[in-house]
Formats: structure tokens, sequence, C-alpha cells
């Protein structure tokens, strides 16, 4: 009997992927490749789609620190049945922005039947501030991070929350020239490396579940607004999205060798290929799967704007141009079936020399 097939799905945050850059564009990609798969491991930025979602039973959401700690072997995923979320809100969002952000939470218990517990409002505002590297990375800071600390610690100790998702104000005065080319589908997503960075730190601190939605002001219609950037231009908020993935997350087990393990649990010796954008190797996940008896298949379509490609790095990839490919090598590895066996022409076989 075959143990269950697993993959990693990753596209980076904030660099500019033609696929998954920008609003939930690279969930139809995990969807094709939970079909294929029997457990998908992926993060928010690949299924967080503002008011649009989908359920994908055998897929886990896992914020990207956690990610990275799971791929390095440190931590584990233990799937849940539910996660009870706690709700953290940034104090500088002002009060019209706040309500909008309660009504979806609201529905979100109303309509899907998920598990909230009262909420919390930063002691400070948290003064978020956005980032662009030279090469058109996006980043940004935090300016009260022990404020976001403490809302977090009273959701985990007071309310018992087993994850948290955060809703933070983010600056109005973002460069017009980037949101109006992330808005039509052609630029960096001027937000990402900044809620990166949020849910980082509540991760890295508490080791549970997390993921960040922020508060914008609303932007008026473009005609010409891109279809992958559309998810965001549907309602007051973005918060549905991450209240669906949250529900669900897998819990982490951080204590490796001291815990009584659940046949459920899931570590990174399990993990049968991992696929990634082509010029995008870079990543510590990525680094210490290519240790592991992991295969990488790296996709050519998704140009990103950082230039990472797999070979200075040292890494083995199966090479391919399109997600549709990868997703062909996936069925080809999960049915033990080498997939040069599928091509008109095979080389023979060579003696090797004993030296």
């Amino acid at each position: 009997m075959q143990r269950p097939y697993t993959a990693i799905l990753i596209v980076p945050t904030g660099v500019g992927a033609a696929i998954g850059g920008y609003a939930g564009d690279a969930l139809p990609v995990a969807r094709v490749i939970s079909q294929v798969c029997d457990r998908l491991i992926t993060h928010p930025n690949v299924l967080n789609g503002a008011s649009l979602y989908w359920n994908l039973p055998n897929t886990l959401y896992v914020e990207g620190y956690g990610l990275d700690k799971f791929a390095a072997g440190e931590w584990g995923l233990r799937p849940v049945h539910r996660n009870k979320i706690g709700l953290l809100l940034d104090q500088g969002i002002d009060p019209e922005l706040r309500l909008r952000h309660l009504q979806a939470a609201d529905a979100a218990r109303a309509t899907l039947g998920l598990s909230l517990t009262d909420y919390v409002v930063t002691d400070t505002p948290l003064n978020i501030e956005l980032r662009t590297s030279p090469s058109g990375i996006s980043w940004g800071t935090i300016g009260n991070p022990d404020s976001l600390l403490r809302a977090a610690e009273v959701l985990i100790k007071q309310a018992g929350a087993d994850a948290i998702a955060v809703v933070a104000r983010f600056p109005d005065d973002i460069e017009a020239s980037a949101v109006e080319n992330y808005r039509q589908g052609k630029g960096v997503d001027p937000l990402a490396g900044a809620e990166a960075v949020i849910s980082h730190l509540i991760v890295r601190t508490f080791q549970i579940p997390c993921a960040h939605a922020p508060a914008l002001a609303s932007f008026p219609p473009d005609a010409n607004l891109s279809p992958r950037s559309a998810a965001e231009e549907l309602g007051y908020t973005f918060l549905p999205c991450v209240l669906v993935g949250l529900s669900r997350a897998p819990q982490f087990i951080i204590e490796k060798g001291t815990i009584k393990y659940l046949p459920e649990d899931i570590w990174s010796e399990q993990v049968d290929a991992a696929i990634i954008p082509a010029t995008a190797c870079g990543s510590s996940a990525i680094l210490r799967l290519n240790q592991k008896q992991c295969q990488i298949i790296t996709v050519a379509e998704n140009q990103t704007q950082i230039q990472v490609p797999p070979e200075p790095l040292g890494i083995k990839s199966i090479q391919v141009n399109s997600y549709l490919e990868a997703v062909g090598v996936l069925a080809a590895h999960k049915a033990g079936v080498d997939p040069a066996a599928l091509r008109p022409k095979i080389n023979s076989l060579q003696q090797l020399v004993i030296s």
C-alpha cells in the first residue's frame, strides 16, 4: 500500500509573480494540483482571493514562516477539523472601516459556520509602512510590533484562539504608478511584503497559524482592471478568504521527538515534490527540501521580479514551461513512471566504468 503523495506549491510573496502575484490568481493552479496529489501544502499567498475562496479538503493552508520551519524539519503539521479564530484589528482602522470588517467576520460565522472568538483592538495604531527594494520586491515595517503581539496574546490566552486573523490599516498614500500597474496585472503587489512581515512575527512568536488582511480605503472603479486583480474590487474587506483559510489551517508541532505523534501528522520527510517559479528558487524552504528526497519542479512561465534560478544554487529540478506541464510531471511521479518514458525517443542505457 502506497503512502499519501504530498506536494508543496510555493509562489513567493511580493515578487511580482506572473501567476500568483495578484489577488488569489494562483488558486486555479492549486485546485488542479490538489486533484493530482493526495495532500497539497501551500500558503496564504496562493489561496487568498479577498472575497473569493475555494474549499480544497486535501490542501493545508500554512503561513510562510511556518512553511520554512516545516521544510527545515523543525516543525510538523497536524491537520485539524476546526480552528477557533481570533480577530485582531489595528487601532488605526477608522470606525466605518472597522465596522465593515466586523460585519464580514459576523457574516463568516452566520453564513459559513466558522468559529471566531471575540475580537481585540491593538492598544496603539500599528503604523504600517510600505517599502520597495531596488529590484522591485515589496516589503514593509510595523511601527508598533509590541502592540501587535500584546493583542495576539490576549486572543490566545484569554479567548482561547487557535489561529489569528490580523487586519491592519495600510497607508492610503501608496505610489499611484505602483497601484495602477498592479491593478492592470503587470506590477508587484505593493502590500504583500508588509503582510508577510505581520504574519511571520505572530507565527514566530506564538507558533500558531496566522494570516493577514489589509484594511484600505476603496479605489474608484477602473474600466481597464486586470482579471488577476479583480477579486480585490468585490467588497470593502479582504477578510473572508483569510477566515476560511485559517478555519482549518494545520496546527504546528514544535517539539519534535517529545510528544505523541498522530498518524495524520505530516513532516518534511514525507514531501514528494515541490513546485516553484523557475526564477524564485532561493527560499529557505526550497533549499531545505532540495536536501531531502523531494522532487523540485520549476515553472518557467511564471516569471518574477527576481532572478534566482535553480542551477547556481545546486538545486536539481525538473524544468517545465507551464503549470499544466507540471501537473503531468506530478502525475507521472506519483504513478512511479519516468517522464522520459512518455517521450517518443528513449536513450539506451550506458555502461558505468568502475574506477
